[in-house]
């Protein structure tokens, strides 16, 4: 196989034109080009005056290999395709006596344990949350009717909270044993669109995640394992620093020394009861603010001119950063073109905002975190559950702003870089349900947050225009950015003080974002497989 990269093309060129695009890049005839798939495909739309075009890397295979080589061994961007074919690193005994369990079943938990059934082992998945169908009846019933359910919720219940999320699946980890391709390629497999494997920031939206979690929950069931929802962890039985199993609410106790922690950045009682059992944890950086909506064409004008509404382009994403003036950083977070903010919380009186995206992207609004980074030594020391309890006391502030009754507080961009509450709404409609009460969010963060946000609004409307405009709108609180802690893990991934416990994923500390937590759940899988099978780590 080769590799062709910046392989570039016009925008609205034909499917049918990139087979002669590759010929013509090699200087072969059209026979000699057995076959290609699409390994990237992305567009630069920095430079506002330049004709944007596809660039593409593609991998292929010629009648004859060797001279092409040849031919462009100082050509860096014609070079061997390498092998990102993912392999397992064993599989079960025939004997296996002892089954892992897998306690939470978002992404990660959902791929640790779909890798360990496919390599034998059998594993017993613990969701508290209900099955998806109904839980997105259950977080319907807060978005229309401010009723929540705590334990099937946008943060709890089948596929975690990525589930109500945009569904994005690009990442900056590194990946030297292409495990996120192996993410992709399951996701395709259980129902994703085949552009996934390709295309620079994929996304699939939440109404296609619903029935992919359920295809994947199968195929764990099919391969002999299991998965029990309603089923919520309440302790861990420890001897001696080796973990012998767990107990769940009903009292009943599940015996296995290997158990998989996959909890989501959401389980502050599970993360409480660890900390009470000595589990080594210790607190960790993370975000608050806001979130921001804008007309989505204000965005798409701003990123791509001339280009806005192209149909294969779609709504414009953007990436914005700033450094503020008091020594903190601003920057935007889980951007969602063409979609909604969502109420969030996962607990009685409390407001969370987050952000949401269907896989069309074609609501009226962009909206993205505007958040401001934390860390433990100047914000909230006192304990690996400090960042909690701050979270909590913001949370709780919220709702109280919002009216007591599930409402975000809200204020128009203009008021609030005037420092002036606001009144009426203008031109932007909140999406926000069950709705927002108007007034002014410089009561709900801490005033070196405001006051850096303040600052990076104007900034930010210098690199997009209308970023600032006065009727946008902030909607608050965003505190659930990333957990606030780390349950501390070694090189074998397992806990550092508990051994057989393997923390993974968000609330770990050890993930940020569906393909990355995905990732962690493939990579601990691994480490369950090796410790069971005598296997040394890596």
């Amino acid at each position: 196989m080769l590799r062709i990269t910046e392989l570039k093309l016009p925008l609205d060129h034909t499917d049918e034109a990139l087979r002669p695009a590759i010929v013509q890049r090699l200087g072969i005839s059209d026979a000699d080009l057995l076959n290609f798939t699409l390994f990237k495909r992305s567009y630069d739309a920095r430079k506002k005056n330049s004709e944007l075009q596809f660039i593409y890397t593609i991998d292929l295979e010629v009648a004859d290999e060797a001279p092409l080589l040849q031919k462009f061994a100082d050509d860096h961007n014609v070079n061997p395709a390498p092998d990102v074919t993912y392999k397992v690193v064993g599989h079960a005994p025939a004997d296996l006596g002892e089954r892992p369990v897998v306690v939470g079943f978002g992404p990660c938990g959902i791929f640790a344990a779909l890798l360990l059934a496919q390599m034998g082992f059998k594993p017993i998945v613990l969701e508290r949350g209900r099955e998806v169908r109904q839980r997105t009846k259950d977080t319907w019933g807060l978005w229309r009717k401010s009723v929540l359910n705590p334990e099937s919720n946008v943060q709890f219940g089948e596929g975690g909270a990525g589930t109500f999320s945009d569904g994005k699946l690009y990442s900056q980890i590194k990946d030297p044993l292409h495990h996120g391709r192996k993410v992709l390629h399951e996701f395709v497999r259980a129902g994703a669109p085949d552009e996934i494997l390709y295309v620079s920031k994929p996304h699939i939206g939440t109404f296609r995640l619903t029935g992919m979690v359920e295809t994947m929950r199968k195929e764990i069931e099919a391969l002999g394992g299991e998965v029990r929802f309603e089923q919520k962890v309440t302790d861990v039985l420890i001897d001696n620093g080796q973990l012998q199993g767990i107990e769940l609410a009903s009292g009943e106790q599940l015996l296995s020394r290997h158990v998989v922690l996959a909890l989501g950045h959401s389980a502050r009682d599970t993360f409480r009861m660890l900390h009470a059992r000595d589990v080594f944890m210790e607190a960790k950086p993370f975000s608050v603010g806001f979130r921001i909506e804008h007309p989505q064409t204000v965005i798409d004008q701003a990123r791509l001119g001339k280009y806005a509404g192209h149909p294969k382009l779609g709504a414009a994403d953007y990436k914005l950063v700033y450094h503020a003036k008091n020594g903190r950083s601003v920057y935007s977070f889980c951007m969602c073109p063409g979609g909604t903010v969502v109420a969030a919380t996962s607990e009685p009186e409390r407001v969370v905002t987050n952000g949401m995206s269907q896989y069309s992207r074609n609501e009226r609004n962009a909206n993205s975190g505007i958040v401001v980074g934390i860390t433990p030594e100047q914000d909230y020391p006192g304990g690996p559950l400090a960042g909690i309890e701050l979270q909590e006391q913001l949370e709780s502030k919220a709702y109280l702003l919002g009216g007591s009754n599930y409402h975000a507080p809200a204020q128009l961009v203009g008021d609030f870089v005037a420092a002036k509450a606001s009144t009426e709404l203008g031109s932007v409609e909140p999406s926000y349900k069950p709705g927002v009460s108007l007034g002014d969010l410089a009561l709900a963060l801490p005033a070196f947050a405001i006051e850096a946000i303040r600052e990076a609004l104007p900034a930010f409307n210098r690199q997009i225009k209308g970023y600032a405009m006065h009727d946008a709108i902030l909607t608050g609180i965003e505190t659930r950015t990333s957990s606030p802690l780390r349950i501390t893990r070694g090189a074998d991934l397992q806990s550092l003080n508990v051994r057989g416990l393997f923390p993974a994923g968000e609330g770990a500390g050890y993930a940020g974002g569906i393909l990355s937590a995905g990732v962690d759940g493939i990579r601990i899988a691994e480490a369950v497989a090796r410790d069971i099978l005598g296997i040394p780590t890596p």
